[in-house]
Order: C-alpha cells, then sequence, then structure tokens
C-alpha cells in the first residue's frame, strides 16, 4: 500500500482517479469497514484509496484535552492494508487544512490533487471550516465536479448498537477489552518503542517491556491478559502476557504506562517496536503493602492470563 503524507506534490506512481473512503477512521471499526467496503463497491475497477486526517481534528482544536485517540497511526495503515486499499493519503488537520470551506477543500484536496472518480462517507460526515459540510452538501459538490458521491449510513450489530469509534472508547475505559474486539474487529492494540524503565519487574522475577501511552486513550488502569507482536529484530513474532497498565501505585508512579511481561521470553526488547494487543481485563490496578504481597499477585495473575492465552508452561 502507498502511504503518502499530505494532498500536494504526489508521487507519479499513484494509481490515477481513485475512488475514495474519507473519514476520521479511528480503530477502523466494523462501521469504518463498511465504508470502505461500500467505496470499492461504487466503482470496482478503479483503485481504492483512503483519506484520513493526523492528526485528529478533536485533538487540534482541544490539544490540552485528555489523550482521546483509539488508534495510532501505523495501527491504523496496518490496518487500512489488511483491507486492500492501495493508497493511504494521511491529510495534516492544520490551521491551513482547518480553515478551508467546503468547497475550497472539495476543489483543492478531492479534486485539484487527489483527482478521485468517487467518494465513499459515513452519514454523519462533516468537513469544511466550523464543519459547515455535510454529506448534502458533499453530493452538491460532487455533482458540481463530477465524482460520485454515497453516504454510508451507520452500521449496527446484531443487537441493534451502532459501531462507533465512542463505544469502543468507552468499552476500554470500562475495562471491558472483549467489548472492544467486538467493534473494532480484533483486539485492541497499543504500539510503541520499549522503553528502559527502573528494571523492578527483573528484581521481581518478572521483567516488562514498557511502552509509554503518550497521546492515546488510557485503557482502564488494572492488569491484563496480552498478546504481544514483536515487529522487528531477532524476536520477531507473537507471544502471550501478562500487562499493568496504570500509575504503579506501590511505586508512587505518576505517568501512566504499560508494563508487559512476555511468558518465557528471555531476549533484549529496548528499542524495539511492539504492539500489545488487550485480550482480557484481569483485575484493577491497586496498590500493595510490599513486595512480597506484589509479587505473589504478579505470579497469579501471570497464572489467570496463561488460562487465557493458552500458554501454559
Amino acid at each position: 500500500m502507498h502511504t503518502v503524507h499530505g494532498y500536494t506534490d504526489l508521487p507519479n506512481d499513484l494509481p490515477a482517479r481513485p475512488t475514495l473512503a474519507l473519514g476520521n477512521f479511528d480503530g477502523v471499526h466494523h462501521g469504518h469497514q463498511a465504508v470502505i467496503a461500500a467505496a470499492r463497491a461504487v466503482r470496482p475497477d478503479a483503485p481504492l484509496a483512503v483519506a484520513t486526517f493526523d492528526p485528529h481534528p478533536r485533538s487540534f482544536f482541544a490539544p490540552d484535552a485528555p489523550p482521546f485517540r483509539l488508534t495510532q497511526l501505523p495501527e491504523k495503515i496496518r490496518k487500512l492494508a489488511a483491507l486492500g486499499v492501495e493508497t493511504c493519503y494521511v491529510l495534516p488537520f492544520d490551521k491551513a487544512l482547518s480553515a478551508m470551506t467546503p468547497d475550497e477543500f472539495v476543489s483543492t484536496v478531492l479534486v485539484n490533487n487527489l483527482d478521485i472518480s468517487a467518494v465513499t462517507v459515513g452519514g454523519d460526515f462533516r468537513f469544511g471550516a466550523k464543519r459547515a459540510g455535510d454529506t448534502t452538501t458533499l453530493e452538491m459538490l460532487g455533482k458540481q465536479h463530477g465524482f460520485a458521491v454515497t453516504a454510508l449510513d451507520s452500521v449496527a450489530d446484531e443487537e441493534g448498537a451502532l459501531y462507533s469509534s465512542s463505544s469502543a472508547r468507552a468499552a476500554l475505559r470500562d475495562g471491558k477489552p472483549d467489548e472492544a474486539t467486538a467493534i473494532l474487529g480484533e483486539p485492541h492494540r497499543i504500539r510503541g518503542i520499549v522503553e528502559q524503565g527502573d528494571q523492578r519487574g527483573r528484581k521481581l522475577s518478572f521483567p516488562t517491556a514498557n511502552l509509554a501511552l503518550d497521546d492515546i486513550l488510557a485503557p482502564k488502569f488494572g492488569v491484563y491478559a496480552v498478546k504481544a507482536e514483536i515487529m522487528d529484530g531477532p524476536h520477531k513474532g507473537l507471544v502471550s502476557g501478562v500487562a499493568n497498565i496504570g500509575l504503579r501505585p506501590t511505586f508512587e508512579k505518576t505517568v501512566p504506562i504499560l508494563e508487559a511481561h512476555l511468558f518465557d521470553f528471555d531476549g533484549d526488547l529496548y528499542g524495539t517496536e511492539i504492539a500489545v494487543a488487550l485480550f482480557s481485563f484481569i483485575r484493577p490496578e491497586r496498590k500493595f503493602d510490599g513486595l512480597e504481597s506484589l509479587t505473589k499477585q504478579i505470579a497469579a495473575d501471570v497464572e489467570t492470563a496463561r488460562g487465557i492465552t493458552g500458554a501454559r508452561a
């Protein structure tokens, strides 16, 4: 898949006249997947492209708000590639883009630069300065500029609950990763470069790979059964484990991180990129009265997580 940052000075080898799925696609959940499938169906013989925004517009307008984004850009790109998208345009949501009127966005970005043949969006899509444009606006501009427009209704599960990024966020905040999985189509993954910590886990005989949460949503603090994908290097592959997400109150930390203990693994992961998938919530984070009680609880968590992930010793 081609990944293009920006919408000007595009590479010459991009597929021409794509059919485009347009939106934030945070989480690339089942509803987003339906929009992308609809884009493909409009013109099956046309190249399939996605245009998404980075940073998320909400982050641009409220930079001091708590992190809420579900999917880091590399994870979003991974999921889009798996759906057969040929080109992903990452549109920089900055002052210039946010100030465009709906007409300017369509003519400048979609027509003059991306040269689309069709566009598909969700039914609640809004665009342009002050969210002035909606699907009716887009359809009108599509007729003016000669491209087809499809607005897809929201997609629901068998029980009638709508798939949405907000419902996935709520599930993760509530410590219900299984519900998030049902919305996202796969377990929620937190991806990053393994950082060196204080190595207390190693001293307790449970070494951990530590990831910063940075600007993504923090799931409910606590212990999870996980599977970690080591993305590169000599240990590349999938390893089951147990992870704590939170502030580590026993050690009076103030910045939340993810600490993953990988089962039956012996290797150096510092500086390595990994993605930790949340399978099941085991228990809330809590403060222990000493290292002995903490170590005993970690051992119990390990056994619980082994049972959930099928990684029996």
